[in-house]
């Protein structure tokens, strides 16, 4: 029993196994060396950005504003990105639809390479057909570097 006891302790303090949340685990898939940007980029869009613009990034009408085939998303990375890491407060339109539920800041959350990797998967998922975002891009935008 001692053993059983002793194993489950030195599992539990390495963060192999985890009795409350996944998010050791999870946190250390994202980081994958093995995966691209993109499987990594649906690693992120599955747990930060799913839960509001749903599975197939089709969003909540009236609320979160799809992102499929999205201008926001197609348009300009530079816009694209600081909406991403400082947040968007305005309503938008698409298609003569007005999407009004605030987005939050990811500055605080997301690292630069995993906005770059969710915004490049997105750019190339969903419809959506726009070149992929930088790690040097959203490094400049966070520290508010002109280019």
């Amino acid at each position: 029993m001692n053993r059983i006891v002793f194993a489950l302790f030195i599992l539990l303090g390495s963060g192999v196994v985890c009795i409350k949340s996944q998010a050791p685990l999870a946190a250390a898939s994202l980081r994958s060396p093995v995966q691209g940007p993109g499987q990594r980029g649906k690693k992120i869009y599955d747990q930060t950005c799913m839960p509001c613009h749903q599975i197939d990034a089709g969003g909540v009408p009236g609320l979160n504003p799809p992102l499929q085939k999205s201008p926001y998303v197609e348009g300009s990375s530079a816009r694209l990105i600081g909406i991403v890491l400082h947040r968007l407060n305005d309503g938008v339109e698409i298609s003569g639809e007005t999407y009004s539920n605030p987005m939050p800041a990811f500055s605080r959350v997301l690292k630069d390479e995993e906005i770059a990797d969710v915004l490049t998967y997105l750019r190339s998922h969903f419809g959506n057909k726009a070149s992929p975002v930088s790690l040097s891009q959203v490094t400049r935008i966070r520290h508010g570097i002109q280019k």
